[in-house]
């Protein structure tokens, strides 16, 4: 089996994990990964690969960065 790529997911659907697991390893360790983990994919066409801080949408079933900061000039 190949390995899989999974983000877990917060209360607030924030990414607060992503672990390399097979889905079967996953979901026989509740204890180990407990929570809500949704699968990301690196190559996928029209998909967000995951990142801690980033934001699932479950209607599209894919990822948004979180806003980028700008820096602030000091005077």
């Amino acid at each position: 089996m190949s390995a899989q790529y999974f983000a877990q997911l917060d209360q607030n659907d924030f990414v607060i994990n992503v672990h390399c697991v097979t889905q079967e390893f996953l979901e026989a360790n509740p204890d180990r990964y407990p929570g809500v983990w949704v699968e990301t994919f690196f190559d996928t066409d029209g998909k967000t690969y995951a990142g801690i801080g980033f934001i699932y949408d479950f209607d599209t079933q894919d990822f948004t960065p979180p806003p980028k900061i700008e820096p602030i000039d000091e005077p």
